[in-house]
């Protein structure tokens, strides 16, 4: 899955790449963003580029509990079908833009976060979709990070990771009005350039938001 990840990039920097004008009115800058919060995100509309700033999770009534849940991941695998994300995928698509996510290792009880990036931290792109929704009154534009199953690489960590994307394959995402886009190698082609390290605990608390959340655990 994808439920903490880092977000340090510059819009003026986003813009020139994508020739995007920004919507947003926050900074949304964060070494540690966590779900159900406001996330840059890059979609289209009417043929242009746009940053904006979007909630991070899609809500729904589980049938069983009949309680308002929270959905902030969307399988690849049940994407074009599952009904909450279905119309998401082929009308509304998007990307997130980060510079790396965590994850948790769980071993014998015992979660150890790491940190997986490109190396530098360079910019990624996650694949999402996205849908307005009304909350607490208010319409919101809301959007969901695909994921899918880890590569051998990572795989030892957890056994899902976003997809991430290019540059050049995030424009060909962001304009499949066709839903032609190929996700059959069910890889993207910057997986293997990903870097990881162990870090602290520190992340843990996603109120902690600084660098420290990145820093390399120091082994004895």
């Amino acid at each position: 899955m994808c439920g903490r990840f880092v977000n340090i990039n510059e819009k003026k920097k986003i813009q020139k790449i994508f020739n995007a004008k920004d919507l947003a009115i926050s900074n949304n800058k964060s070494f540690n963003v966590a779900p159900g919060r406001n996330i840059d995100v890059i979609f289209i509309d009417r043929g242009e580029y746009f940053i904006d700033s979007f909630y991070w999770g899609y809500s729904f009534i589980d049938k069983k509990s009949n309680v308002l849940q929270n959905v902030i991941n969307s399988r690849l695998e049940t994407i074009n079908t599952k009904l909450l994300f279905k119309e998401s995928y082929l009308r509304r698509k998007c990307i997130i833009l980060a510079n790396g996510y965590y994850e948790w290792k769980n071993v014998e009880n015992n979660k150890k976060p790491y940190f997986i990036s490109l190396p530098v931290n360079e910019l990624i792109c996650f694949a999402g979709i996205w849908r307005n929704e009304i909350k607490k009154g208010n319409k919101l534009k809301v959007c969901n990070i695909i994921t899918k199953s880890a590569n051998s690489k990572l795989s030892f960590i957890h056994n899902r990771m976003p997809f991430i994307l290019s540059i050049p394959d995030s424009i060909k995402y962001l304009n499949d009005t066709t839903n032609t886009f190929s996700f059959s190698s069910r890889e993207s082609n910057i997986e293997e350039d990903l870097d990881y390290y162990e870090i602290s605990k520190h992340v843990n608390n996603p109120s902690n938001d600084s660098k420290e959340c990145i820093n390399p655990i120091k082994l004895n």
